[in-house]
């Protein structure tokens, strides 16, 4: 991998640290990273996480995942390097983690010339949320379904600047939604979801044309974060994405 898109990696997981620790209301040390925390929303992994990038032994930061996250229902360490992610691995599995591996992607094609999308407020956007975490966890209580929808609030202390967007089908519905996000010169397309009934009609690409032409305008590297054995990657890349790294998560419920 050449030096450019080394440094571009490494930017993008440092924006992903700034991030996570802006947005959290306790941040704590753990061996090799930290640990954020936010009671309001116990049941989200996201806000509720160990995120480390450097240390040799996997045991140190196992039992820092059981002391910080003992009271929360799960368990989720981010390891923002890939040798150490793999190097990690058998020890996590034997602890019963599940693996997770991700791709960091960098937008290398022309600024799109196309119009802005719809800028979704809070308001408009958690209907939406409640609506997708339901059809996506059909067992889970009302109380989670709600802490899954309403933590949106907290990335909006994620950046400098913040942005839901949103496209909508010709019958007025939202069909397509992401979030915005720059900080410093980066901007992160992050939690891209076309809705059921409208998928496979273009609603995705668009969007996606439309926060390119907002994010080259305002960001020096534009990134998004995939799943490494999903399809939205190569779906990405045919947008002009190319990977700059990856890292590696660790889950247990």
């Amino acid at each position: 991998m050449s030096g450019e898109r080394l440094q571009s990696g490494e930017r993008a997981r440092e924006f992903l640290r700034g991030f996570a620790r802006r947005r959290a209301p306790r941040v704590v040390p753990v061996p090799g990273g930290f640990g954020v925390l936010d009671d309001r929303y116990a049941a989200s992994y996201d806000d509720n996480k160990l995120v480390v990038w450097h240390g040799e032994d996997p045991r140190a930061v196992l039992a820092a995942a059981e002391e910080v996250l003992g009271a929360r229902g799960h368990r989720m360490v981010c390891v923002h390097d890939d040798r150490l992610g793999r190097e990690f691995a058998p020890a996590f599995a034997a602890a019963g983690y599940r693996h997770e591996e991700n791709v960091l992607m960098a937008y290398r094609g022309d600024p799109p010339r196309v119009p802005h999308a719809e800028e979704l407020s809070l308001a408009v956007l958690l209907p939406v949320l409640r609506e997708t975490w339901r059809e996506t966890l059909p067992d889970a209580g009302d109380e989670v379904i709600e802490q899954l929808a309403r933590r949106a609030e907290t990335r909006l202390r994620g950046a400098g600047r913040v942005g839901f967007r949103g496209v909508r089908s010709s019958g007025g519905e939202i069909a397509a939604r992401a979030d915005l996000y720059v900080h410093d010169g980066v901007a992160q397309i992050e939690d891209l979801v076309t809705a059921v009934p409208h998928r496979g009609r273009g609603h995705a690409r668009a969007l996606m044309l439309s926060l390119l032409a907002e994010a080259t305008a305002a960001a020096g590297l534009v990134f998004l974060v995939a799943d490494a054995g999903d399809w939205p990657r190569e779906f990405y890349a045919r947008l002009g994405f190319a990977e700059i790294g990856r890292t590696h998560d660790f889950v247990r419920a």
